[in-house]
């Protein structure tokens, strides 16, 4: 029986919260938009301050329109991606309707990062009914809370991370090295070693790079190719089009977020990319090392796979292929692990 959702979260073009939102739908569910971007300020440092201060009349709107919703379209299910701006008082409410309430949160709020975004989660989270979670460290927390969680992982998007045509080859690869992502923790450090030291052909893009690599550096890089995008997310089909570009994919993970694993290796294999990540217990489960990704745990031993990959395409070539393979027939794609919430959820409703 097909659930009516309300959806909470950022519905707009690039999203991964619409990504996921069009895998319910695939599947066969009622879903019903409530876009947390409307409620953006047009003065963007109203928005970085409703970030560290989700309080009072910074969220008071939002707050009042989705008690509007839950009641106009009385859902079964309300699914929050990512709640940070909602208030125990409108928890409360929702769930005096009868719906239940999902918390699908890929970030960590309780790990050593303190982010100050997480001030009204703090407040609601033992209110909801059901939490997905992504890390092992997270399961152990909830369980002692006596909370009800599952653990499951990040995931690609059928629709949108997908291997190109058949005829492309490696002369259509025209970066030899890319790292796609942002610039957390020892990154910049890295992937400086990488270029500077051992020098080899690494292009950065991605979010915040064009701050952490100002002046002169910034001017050299740019000049050499190892700066693209001018720090700019890419998104869809332009990120998918760059790891197609990419005859070897860097992926790291974020230490304070606890991760062990990846988002962009699942994305990254799906599109049929050469993945060489960090070496973690979580990616050797998801993927066979030397044979369906490569791993790494120094600058040196990055190196010398990023040399070896380099020079002999057809190995190359071939992991790629076999990782592509093991991430579609694996279900590690959107619509296989929110199936999984959905029968989770149908048993919530049975208790």
């Amino acid at each position: 029986m097909a659930l009516r959702i309300l959806y909470v979260g950022n519905l707009v073009k690039g999203e991964t919260s619409l990504f996921r939102y069009r895998s319910l739908q695939r599947l066969g569910q009622q879903l019903i938009p409530f876009d947390c971007v409307a409620y953006d300020f047009l003065w963007g440092k109203l928005n970085a301050l409703r970030a560290r201060f989700p309080v009072g009349p910074l969220i008071a709107r939002i707050n009042a329109d989705l008690l509007v919703a839950v009641e106009s379209e009385k859902p079964d299910v309300v699914w929050f991606d990512k709640p940070t701006l909602f208030t125990p008082a409108t928890i409360r409410r929702v769930k005096a309707s009868g719906a239940l309430t999902v918390c699908y949160n890929q970030d960590n709020p309780f790990g050593p990062r303190h982010d100050k975004c997480w001030h009204q989660l703090y407040k609601i989270h033992s209110m909801l009914d059901l939490h997905c979670l992504f890390r092992n460290a997270d399961i152990e927390r909830y369980r002692n809370w006596s909370l009800n969680a599952m653990k499951i992982q990040f995931s690609f998007d059928p629709l949108q991370h997908f291997p190109p045509t058949a005829e492309w080859s490696d002369h259509d690869r025209t970066r030899e090295v890319s790292y796609i992502g942002a610039h957390y923790e020892d990154r910049p450090a890295f992937l400086r070693a990488l270029i500077e030291t051992h020098k080899l052909p690494v292009v950065l893009s991605g979010l915040g790079w064009w701050k952490v690599i100002v002046g002169a550096e910034r001017e050299r890089l740019v000049r050499a190719g190892n700066l693209q995008d001018q720090g700019g997310i890419l998104k869809e089909a332009e990120y998918r089009e760059t790891i197609w570009k990419s005859k070897i994919n860097l992926s790291f993970v974020t230490h304070l977020n606890e991760d062990d694993v990846a988002h962009k290796a699942f994305e990254i294999t799906a599109c049929g990319g050469f993945l060489l990540a960090l070496r973690t217990p979580g990616h050797q489960v998801c993927f066979e090392e030397g044979r369906e990704a490569e791993f790494f745990s120094s600058v040196k031993e990055c190196a010398e796979k990023i040399r070896y990959y380099l020079d002999h395409p057809a190995e190359r070539e071939a992991i790629a292929r076999r990782g592509c393979e093991r991430a579609w027939r694996s279900g590690y794609d959107n619509d296989t692990q929110l199936a999984r919430v959905l029968e989770r959820l149908e048993q919530v409703r049975a208790c």
